[in-house]
């Protein structure tokens, strides 16, 4: 296992080469952890497959100066739209954890998501962050331990909160059980401790009486609506009318997502669920996506199936254990010099220019 870079090599051009690096910085059962997904990991691929099947209609001619990939979210704008996902335990890819991650965000003008489950505490990485943060929380079984958390995410500062609603109960992670993976304890969740599950009875199910029976229901969604000051969004919807529920409970902002192909595998690619929520949602909040982007121009097709902007998991953390806050702010310049070259080509000299236009079907 390598140590991390501290100059990025020329052959590091685009996020697939953060990957190949990646796995030459760390043990096989945190790369195992890292690249897999639920079950059969069908879900997983089709997520970049998805996008891969997307093509570009490009313009010729087009009049692009002065252009820009400025977005606005949440009351921040932001040089670009490329969003880092939450992702859990970072220490776990680079001493430096979570921290280098915001940095590398905040340095490129951008937004970053800090984990519930993090390994740095939510307030330490609030008062180093050099631009917007957003709180990813997990609902933590009751709604006075939920508030408690929202409630420090509102005093240090952050910008929104980010509730993940899919991933109640996790599917089986084979590549990372087959590892023998478990976090070590440098990279232990600093935030908060482990859930505590009602007692399953002989007969009763660990599932519906154990961690459903703790799950955050529509009631839990509109009641927080109310009870914080930030804009909540929900991420994890992927069927239009869960999405037109939660706009009638009130939230800021859905993040189409299925959690990196890591809960419910056989569940749609995002890039295919994308423009049904979209049409539900019909603009009345930002629409965000996640899952198998890896270029600028799958940014490009995010936008034009209704997404305001995209978040990255996988691609940020292998830049972070291949070379640390260094790789981090490279793999961001990257996919947002291909954002322009792919808008340039295709007509846009804006995000709000890129419509289903820059499609190409058949």
């Amino acid at each position: 296992m390598k140590p991390p870079l501290s100059v990025i090599p020329a052959d590091l051009v685009a996020a697939c080469d953060y990957a190949r690096h990646a796995s030459e910085h760390l043990d096989a059962a945190s790369w195992a952890y890292l690249a897999g997904g639920a079950a059969d990991e069908i879900t997983l691929a089709a997520n970049a497959a998805a996008w891969h099947e997307i093509a570009l209609w490009p313009r010729a001619l087009a009049d692009v100066r002065g252009g820009h990939t400025r977005v606005t979210l949440f009351g921040d704008t932001l040089a670009h739209p490329v969003i880092l996902a939450p992702v859990a335990t970072q220490k776990l890819f680079h001493p430096d954890g979570e921290g280098a991650s915001v940095l590398a965000a905040g340095v490129l003008q951008g937004a970053a998501v800090v984990s519930t489950q993090a390994s740095i505490a939510l307030e330490t990485l609030a008062a180093s962050a050099q631009g917007p943060l957003w709180f990813q929380l997990y609902w933590q079984g009751s709604r006075d331990t939920t508030l408690a958390l929202v409630k420090r995410a509102e005093a240090a500062g952050y910008r929104a909160l980010i509730l993940t609603v899919d991933a109640p109960v996790s599917g089986a992670r084979n590549r990372e059980q087959r590892a023998g993976f478990a976090v070590p304890a440098h990279a232990v969740q600093a935030n908060v401790g482990a859930p505590v599950l009602p007692t399953i009875r002989d007969g009763r199910s660990a599932v519906f009486d154990g961690f459903m029976a703790v799950a955050p229901r529509w009631d839990d969604l509109a009641w927080l609506v109310v009870n914080t000051r930030l804009p909540l969004a929900v991420k994890g919807v992927l069927h239009p009318d869960d999405a037109r529920r939660a706009l009638q409970a009130g939230v800021a902002g859905i993040v189409v997502s299925n959690h990196g192909g890591r809960v419910l595998d056989g569940a749609p690619a995002t890039a295919t669920a994308l423009p049904g929520v979209a049409a539900a949602v019909a603009g009345a909040v930002p629409v965000l996506v996640d899952g198998g982007i890896r270029r600028g121009t799958d940014i490009v097709k995010a936008r034009a199936l209704g997404a305001s902007a995209v978040l990255v998991g996988r691609p940020y953390v292998h830049a972070l254990a291949t070379a640390g806050a260094l790789g981090v702010a490279h793999l961001i310049r990257l996919l947002r010099e291909e954002l322009e070259i792919a808008m340039a080509l295709t007509g846009c000299a804006t995000l709000d220019a890129i419509d289903a236009g820059a499609l190409f079907r058949v």
